[in-house]
């Protein structure tokens, strides 16, 4: 321990000038001496937290042991499966514990399909009321996609469009273009464009620079007449809804509530502020089970079931008109498809999903998935690689712990014949740990078969020189292979099952009231007594040190007076002396004359 000199101690004490002793020297050396059993106790205080650390990695070690032995120990884990097929592109398939182990031949004639309501086409509003497009504004025209500026070819010619041109100027531009081979209209009852000539026409080319051709749906299909796919007239999707370009303006009944209900779920709708992609989210958040969809190809909007099968989609405009303005409730019911299939050449069963359970089909616990139309033979057998893979999980975290342990009890000599101890060494709970873990695997059940006794016959022997265990995996297949029932005996038997005994047996060592807890416990017990011991004596030493300065310094300070005092008697006596041996010879002197 470092001894401090005392703040408060003067020169003189310090230097000893005084008494001549250096007893600066003399405290340090005292309060070494003092010190010294901290050394000791510091040591100790090392040493039980590396046991105490030790302790706290072996129950580590048990607590990843103990997660083998639990999956060991469950019956049901012996019954896992696993299924194979003979055509991957029909189904796949799982099996749960237990399932029936066979081969079941599956033929799916018809797959599960979703049932759409479609919308009544042309929902959008026309882009002209009538023929005469002579005043419709290429850029406030509602097309469904907006036009381009640019140029595009009809029969090779080039014609140059504005946005500010009207659709009339189009069809005039493409005539002057053409030498009026190609003349264009435009149909307000069908919402569509025609081109027509005395011969074929021939749209567009890999220089156009304006999407128009596109925009109008004319697509270049060899003939004299070329009309547009579809109705033109797009919906503005995040317009608020009364102002969506739809062909009948969706009102909520003038109060801003309005109401729908899909398959009995209300949707809530503001005209005035909610946009067709507002109330299409809010459907397709809602519990209605069905997705909300606007096509813009057919110009109509679409809901569909979010699950499989022949169901329909109830509809019911409750305040406004938001079903009939998107022409959903006038649309029709695109019914979906039920799955159809048999099992080993039985009759026709049906599914209204892609995915048959033992619900439908009677073979508890296989899941099917049907992927498409065709045969396929599922084969359900017993899970052996994955139990293979616990067992030989089992085996390394058994060798783990008893390593583990080993190397903490374990001592070591150097060359010059000096032996270090092993944290643990000497420790009984070690040591009774590693001798109950060999205790426990050594149980097994009465009653096995097949040449089933105990862990050798399972390919895992113990290893000679040491507690660690060793795993053929041969034999360990050919067991699994030909003897599985004994094999989930052997480790679940309720009695003296080996995961059974492990795991009761690690439960109590490695418990909350167990060996491992108390050790720990007691460690760390120990070592805040031997904190508390340390500072106390600390504090001793710090007030000794104190306290035997202070004396040293009084007296040196005593000493320091006493010798002050000597000296002005030593200089009072020296000059009376003086004083008395010249007086009389003055005194004594007479004239002889």
């Amino acid at each position: 321990m470092a001894v401090a000199t005392s703040a408060t101690s003067s020169s003189l004490a310090l230097s000893g000038l005084a008494s001549g002793i250096d007893w600066t020297s003399i405290v340090k050396e005292l309060l070494v001496a003092e010190s010294a059993p901290e050394t000791r106790m510091q040591a100790n205080e090392t040493a039980d937290q590396n046991k105490g650390s030790a302790y706290q990695a072996v129950g580590s070690e048990l607590t990843k042991l103990n997660t083998d032995v639990t999956t060991l120990s469950d019956p049901t884990f012996f019954d896992t499966r696993t299924t194979s097929l003979s055509n991957g592109s029909v189904a796949s398939a799982t099996a749960a514990s237990g399932t029936a182990l066979g081969a079941y031949n599956f033929t799916v004639s018809q797959l599960a399909s979703d049932a759409v309501q479609q919308g009544s086409k042309a929902s959008g509003k026309p882009l002209s009321p009538t023929n005469d497009v002579s005043g419709l504004v290429l850029s406030s025209a509602g097309f469904a996609n907006p036009l381009t500026a640019g140029t595009f070819a009809v029969n090779g010619q080039t014609v140059t469009l504005a946005t500010s041109d009207t659709l009339q100027s189009v069809f005039d531009k493409i005539s002057a273009a053409t030498s009026g081979a190609v003349t264009g209209s435009y149909n307000a009852s069908t919402d569509e464009i025609s081109l027509s000539s005395s011969a074929p026409i021939v749209l567009g080319s890999a220089t156009d620079t304006s999407n128009f051709l596109q925009a109008a749906e004319l697509y270049n299909n060899g003939g004299n007449t070329i009309t547009s796919v579809s109705g033109l007239g797009g919906v503005n999707l995040s317009n608020p809804m009364d102002n969506a370009n739809l062909s009948t303006t969706i009102s909520d009944g003038g109060s801003g509530a309005g109401e729908f209900a899909i398959n009995g779920v209300a949707i809530n709708f503001n005209a005035s502020t909610n946009s067709v992609n507002d109330v299409l989210q809010k459907i397709n958040d809602s519990t209605a089970g069905v997705t909300a969809t606007y096509d813009s190809l057919n110009g109509r909007f679409e809901l569909t079931n979010k699950t499989p099968g022949d169901v329909g989609i109830s509809l019911q405009d409750v305040t406004g008109n938001f079903l009939a303005g998107t022409g959903l409730s006038g649309g029709t019911l695109q019914r979906g498809n039920n799955l159809l299939y048999s099992i080993n050449g039985g009759g026709t069963l049906t599914s209204q999903s892609n995915t048959i359970n033992g619900n439908s089909s009677g073979v508890t616990g296989l899941s099917i998935t049907a992927l498409g139309v065709g045969s396929t033979t599922v084969s359900v057998s017993s899970d052996t690689s994955t139990i293979a893979a616990a067992i030989s999980s089992f085996v390394t975290d058994y060798n783990s712990a008893q390593n583990y342990i080993s190397g903490q009890i374990a001592t070591s000599t150097d060359s010059t014949g000096n032996v270090t101890l092993g944290t643990l060494t000497g420790d009984m709970d070690a040591e009774g740990i590693m001798t109950g873990l060999r205790h426990a695997i050594g149980t097994s059940p009465s009653g096995l078969s097949g040449g089933i006794n105990g862990l050798n016959d399972l390919g895992i022997a113990t290893n000679g020189t040491n507690n660690t265990l060793a795993l053929n995996s041969a034999t360990l297949t050919s067991a699994l292979t030909n003897n599985l029932s004994a094999v989930k005996d052997l480790f679940t038997n309720s009695t003296n099952g080996v995961a059974t005994t492990l795991g009761s047996y690690i439960g109590d060592v490695n418990g909350s009231k167990g060996a491992l807890a108390n050790d720990e416990t007691n460690m760390n017990n120990e070592v805040t007594t031997i904190k508390t011991s340390i500072t106390t004596l600390q504090q001793k030493i710090s007030n000794d040190q104190t306290s035997l300065d202070n004396e040293f310094s009084n007296m040196e300070t005593i000493i320091n007076s006493l010798n002050t005092e000597k000296q002005y008697l030593n200089d009072y006596f020296a000059s009376s002396s003086a004083t008395s041996n010249t007086a009389p010879t003055a005194a004594g002197s007479s004239s002889t004359g």
